[in-house]
């Protein structure tokens, strides 16, 4: 039996739909899968989001998670989703990570996302930049890098070499621009190092300096950084792979990916969305999905 990918359209006034569409068409997806769109598109107004469109993304993810937890698919891709219009109409959720989690009882996940030569885990997600170093703990790098550890792994990275990043500028100098490195950072970092040969066999490294860790990654010091809060690894990612970027959950009991951009409303159905992102979702979908039988 070949493999089952289920593929949600988002909300169908956005540009989810016509992206699916073009990724099923485009000759550039793994063979001998059986892709499954899930969703319904009409009748919206493409381009203008309401209720009814995001209860429309809302259905399908919902109908993608009851598949996934019963083994009717073996990973899903979702499409993107306005997260304002879904908490409109009672989304509690800050994302789809979120989501998956929740309906999956998945307490241990984190978000990663890998374009290009860029791979970065977040330590925190959707919290505000005020909030970032109180909600910093050792526990959760530690958690995360375990985490990431074990994807870059099933990829076929057999001792993963990973950046941590500093949370201050230039990593805090020393305890002179902060001390979350000396006092959070560091001990989470020897925590990782001293699991070696137990749960990880990656190699971890930092704290780096965030104005010179991506150069590094970059030019492939690394397989993957290690980072603190949201924009600290998306603004270098999406500068550098904005339309290969896939978004993928770590811990789920099934690969879940998307790509790695918005709904776009306003280019949807003008023909112009680019299926890039979508493809490489479903592909590494694919890929994780495959190792995991």
């Amino acid at each position: 039996m070949p493999l089952r990918i289920g593929i949600t359209l988002g909300d169908p006034a956005g540009i989810g739909p016509e992206i699916v569409r073009s990724a099923l068409e485009s000759g550039r997806l793994t063979n001998d899968i059986d892709y499954k769109v899930i969703g319904q598109v009409g009748p919206v107004v493409v381009g203008a989001p309401s209720p009814d469109s995001a209860r429309k993304a809302f259905a399908a993810m919902e109908e993608a998670a009851f598949l996934a937890n019963s083994g009717e698919i073996d990973a899903v891709v979702t499409g993107p989703i306005h997260k304002a219009r879904m908490a409109d109409i009672g989304f509690e959720f800050p994302g789809q990570t979120e989501f998956f989690a929740a309906r999956s009882g998945t307490a241990n996940y984190a978000m990663l996302l890998t374009g290009g030569r860029i791979t970065v885990a977040l330590v925190t997600t959707h919290v505000p930049l005020r909030d970032v170093a109180a909600s910093l703990k050792t526990s959760e790098i530690v958690r995360v890098g375990h985490l990431l550890d074990n994807f870059l792994r099933r990829r076929g990275k057999t001792t993963p070499r990973i950046a941590v990043a500093g949370l201050n500028p230039h990593a805090g100098e020393s305890g002179k621009i902060g001390r979350e490195e000396i006092e959070i950072i560091a001990p989470a970092l020897r925590e990782l190092q001293s699991a070696i040969g137990d749960q990880s066999s990656a190699i971890f490294e930092g704290p780096i300096s965030p104005d010179t860790l991506f150069l590094h990654l970059v030019n492939e010091k690394w397989d993957a950084a290690l980072c603190l809060y949201h924009d600290q690894g998306l603004i270098p990612l999406k500068l550098h792979a904005f339309h290969s970027g896939v978004n993928v959950t770590l811990g789920l009991p099934f690969p879940r990916t998307s790509p790695d951009h918005g709904t776009a409303f306003d280019i949807a159905g003008k023909g112009i969305a680019r299926p890039d992102s979508m493809i490489a979702a479903i592909n590494l979908a694919a890929e994780l999905a495959q190792k995991q039988t």
